[in-house]
């Protein structure tokens, strides 16, 4: 063989052995991410939250299509998309991206989409102050973590966790799912209004020591000092003192309500500067 012709046979059988045997086979599709019950993730590991719970938490906040709803370490998506499909605007935020692209898959197939959103964020340094609904599937250490942000946010704003406490913050409710065997109890919070401090009242003056919705303290008409207990329910306010039941809305500095002993009034304070 000629020397020419034999070089250039054994160029191109060069060139043809490390060309990827791939390149003459159909490309195979990229196998589908599938997460693992315990890996590993930023703050806990990933269990999935049972459907029925799913449903327990999202009745028990009440959630409307006029609400929007931010999960808190979103997972597979499934809270998120399941107030989607109850009407209501919900984005999840979650920290493993691969987390965040199968859940916006699982929404594109639930036919959600263009109501559930999901974002790579990290939860300590998100804001969700614009939700009214919050849920979350996270250690009670994580929830302590988050409680003075949550505790900022706008009164009456709802907070569910599958079964992870908030430490001294005692839930406004608690509800179970039946027939579960294992993550089956649902809490709720309603972020209260903060009232704190010395209130005026065209008769005299309401002193008011909160301890998150419950609230303790004095009313003074004269020289009639009567001690007071109660609750907060996002910005409404309930108490009693003496024989009478107060009863009214929050609206940053100022109370305006209903007192009904043997008659009805109305009543109305300021907080004291």
């Amino acid at each position: 063989m000629n020397t020419f012709y034999f070089l250039r046979a054994s160029f191109l059988a060069l060139c043809l052995s490390v060309i990827p045997t791939s390149a003459f086979t159909q490309a195979q599709p990229a196998q589908e991410y599938k997460p693992e019950v315990g890996q590993e993730g930023k703050d806990v590991v990933w269990v999935p939250t049972p459907q029925a719970l799913v449903d327990k938490m999202l009745d028990l906040a009440k959630v409307t299509p006029k609400d929007y709803v931010i999960d808190l370490g979103s997972g597979d998506g499934r809270t998120v998309i399941t107030a989607a499909k109850r009407g209501a605007k919900a984005h999840g935020i979650e920290y493993n991206p691969e987390m965040v692209e199968l859940s916006k898959r699982n929404a594109a197939k639930e036919g959600v989409s263009d109501k559930a959103t999901f974002a790579k964020a990290d939860l300590f340094e998100s804001d969700f102050s614009q939700a009214q609904v919050i849920t979350m599937f996270l250690l009670s250490s994580i929830n302590m973590k988050l409680r003075p942000k949550i505790l900022d946010l706008k009164p009456g704003t709802r907070i569910v966790s599958n079964t992870f406490d908030m430490g001294e913050w005692k839930p406004d409710e608690t509800a179970k799912v039946s027939g579960c065997e294992s993550w089956c109890t649902a809490h709720l919070w309603i972020v209260p209004a903060k009232v704190g401090g010395t209130w005026k009242l065209p008769q005299g003056e309401l002193s008011l020591k909160q301890t998150f919705q419950m609230i303790t303290g004095t009313l003074r008409n004269g020289n009639v000092t009567t001690p007071i207990s109660g609750k907060l329910n996002g910005d409404e306010i309930s108490f009693t003192a003496g024989g009478a039941q107060y009863t009214g809305r929050v609206n940053g500095n100022t109370i305006d309500g209903t007192v009904k002993g043997r008659s009805s009034s109305k009543w109305t304070a300021t907080r004291g500067g």
